[in-house]
């Protein structure tokens, strides 16, 4: 060590007794270097040693294994930090000296950006960014099918129509957006966030004119099914961004596992305010004061049996008028929502490019990672467990407000019960967040969504008003785990496919795009499929009273089709391979790979100086 720190002196003293000679010196110590490829565990050290210690020494060294690798480094390290030592007193600067924890080369400014802790504004901005869209989605789920049937007046087979298509329309987007959304270039406000803040006021429009009733009678099937396609494809413009934003906030687990609960808390919140202002405002239309009572000159249908079917007309204009205007009421309130949250998030949020990938010239196509996508596995029993869950959530929602109203005579609590439900699920969320964190996402999936199958079948077995409130805040419970836990594991599957597939990049809004497509398409041939089947029962617009068929099906599609859809979907998540002990394992991973990112990258600036 003293023969390594005395020709470092010489060499100094060389160079101030010939100024001339200080290229031909840097030139040699560069010459003098020869190395050979480190094993894995240490490869991201390399660069970093390498680069120091061609400007300082002639040291030759290999790596012939795992623990002679970590012999030389800890040697080198030592004999480098000696000579930076004898330099300094060299020059008499004692109070410079490097400190052995210090690093060889001072961090830039890009890496210590790479993993930031995001502030509680920041994790706050972006949640409140998703809200509005859930905002909408609850409005539509829980009326827009009694809307088209009741206040539109269209049949049911063209109100399922309207949901099978535009839903399925809606996931075609999907991918469609997933791939400009790949093609997209960095901005000064980012990649994603520009389709989001451009598609918001379109979205706010056609979601207006949604719950619009026109003037003419023939056209309203075309007129609903064209707003309804406009607006699927505006909300897949702002959605599939929003999601995939995730991935770019930062490169820290727990801090995206932080932010996904803000956001699933403020969605839920804003799921329970849709349904607040949707339910509250147009409560009026439904509560059936304007049934007129039976006389005789109503015709009807009578069977001996006690069971009538009033046919006498139920919907005067005067009514329809009111129905009309408290949904456009609703309408504005909630586009003003959507327009000032997205204004919030694009003011508190910074979207922050990838940092993990290594530099390649090899460019992948969207239809090479497309391919990638697929294949991956985890992938697989994910998407398809949450995609039969999605289903009985969306089975349960929309035809809940008809199931209170046609088959269990709550239709005077029905609003308030969806609100206990979505309270609920609100102030589950930060428990469930905890229980994740405890126990584990797989288990909290478990516990958490096989938790409402008891509640949905008590309240078709005795429906009452006080077991409907029991049914209902059980029930927020496995509506929040079923919001939450899909979306905190889906950002592990995204790393465990970077692990596999180091080299090829920017594929996030791939996963997060066909994952919306295949529950949204699944959940759209379900309303399409529940609001036929209504048809098929003799489901009458016009009337007060449904008949037995139509209430039997209720049942059905309250009760014992979600329940059959969630037990698919637990037992494919059986097969979900990534454990909390892998998912720790691919975060120290990811943490090396990015380190030897750093490392190449810094060696190849070196290398251009």
């Amino acid at each position: 060590m003293a023969a390594a720190t005395g020709r470092v002196v010489t060499a100094e003293q060389e160079e101030r007794a010939a100024p001339g000679a200080v290229h031909r010196a840097h030139t040699r110590s560069q010459s003098h270097i020869q190395f050979q490829p480190l094993t894995r565990a240490a490869q991201w050290q390399a660069p970093r040693a390498l680069a120091h210690t061609r400007s300082h020494s002639h040291t030759h060294f290999g790596a012939h294994s795992h623990a002679q690798t970590q012999k030389h480094g800890c040697r080198l390290t030592h004999s480098l930090s000696a000579m930076t030592k004898g330099e300094k007193r060299a020059q008499g600067s004692v109070a410079q000296l490097i400190k052995p924890t210090d690093p060889l080369f001072p961090k830039d400014p890009q890496q210590t950006d790479l993993s930031p802790k995001l502030s509680l504004c920041s994790k706050l901005c972006f949640a409140i960014g998703g809200a509005p869209k859930e905002v909408a989605a609850s409005a539509t789920a829980f009326f827009l099918q009694i809307y088209l049937l009741d206040i539109a007046q269209i049949s049911a087979f063209q109100a399922s129509m309207v949901l099978f298509v535009g839903k399925a329309w809606g996931a075609i987007t999907d991918p469609l957006v997933g791939f400009f959304i790949t093609k997209s270039g960095w901005t000064r406000i980012g990649r994603l966030m520009p389709w989001m803040v451009g598609c918001t006021p379109f979205l706010v429009v056609s979601y207006f004119y949604l719950w619009f009733v026109p003037p003419f009678a023939t056209g309203r099937f075309v007129w609903y099914l064209g707003f309804y396609c406009l607006y699927q494809t505006l909300v897949t413009c702002f959605h599939v961004p929003y999601s995939a934003l995730t991935m770019f906030l930062s490169t820290d687990q727990k801090e995206r596992d932080s932010a996904t609960a803000y956001r699933m808390t403020m969605e839920v919140l804003g799921t329970l305010v849709g349904a607040a202002i949707q339910g509250q405002i147009v409560a009026s239309a439904h509560t059936r004061k304007h049934c007129r009572p039976h006389n005789g000159t109503a015709g009807y249908l009578g069977n001996g049996s006690g069971a009538e079917i009033v046919r006498s007309p139920v919907h005067p204009q005067d009514y329809l008028s009111h129905a009309t205007e408290v949904y456009m009421i609703a309408a504005g309130v909630i586009g003003g929502i959507f327009l000032i949250c997205t204004l919030v998030m694009f003011l508190g949020v910074k979207e922050r490019d990838d940092p993990y990938a290594p530099r390649t010239d090899k460019q992948v196509s969207f239809y090479q990672g497309f391919l990638l996508v697929m294949r991956h596995g985890p992938y697989h029993s994910l998407t398809a467990a949450f995609l039969f869950i999605t289903v009985a959530i969306q089975l349960v929602q929309s035809n809940f407000v008809l199931f209170c109203t046609y088959a269990a005579d709550l239709k005077e609590h029905f609003q308030n019960i969806v609100l206990t439900i979505l309270v609920s699920a609100v102030i589950s969320i930060p428990l469930w967040q905890w229980f994740l964190e405890r126990f584990g996402k797989k288990t909290a999936a478990f516990c958490g969504i096989a938790w409402i199958m008891p509640f949905t079948l008590m309240l078709v077995f005795i429906p009452n008003v006080a077991v409907a409130y029991v049914v209902a805040v059980s029930s927020g419970l496995s509506v929040a785990a079923s919001l939450l836990l899909p979306w905190s594991m889906l950002p592990d599957v995204v790393d465990d496919f970077r692990l596999a597939n180091p080299y090829s990049r920017g594929h996030e809004a791939i996963f997060y795009s066909f994952y919306v497509f295949f529950t949204k398409f699944a959940s759209g041939i379900s309303v399409g499929v529940s609001t036929l089947c209504l048809q098929f029962a003799g489901y009458n617009t016009r009337v007060c009273k449904q008949p037995a068929p139509v209430v039997y099906t209720l049942k059905l599609l309250i009760g014992a089709a979600p329940v059959a859809f969630i037990v698919t979907g637990l037992m494919i998540l059986v097969l979900y391979p990534i454990s909390e002990d892998v998912r720790r394992s691919n975060k120290v991973r990811l943490e090396e790979l990015r380190k030897k990112s750093i490392g190449s990258r810094t060696m190849e600036d070196l290398s251009n100086v």
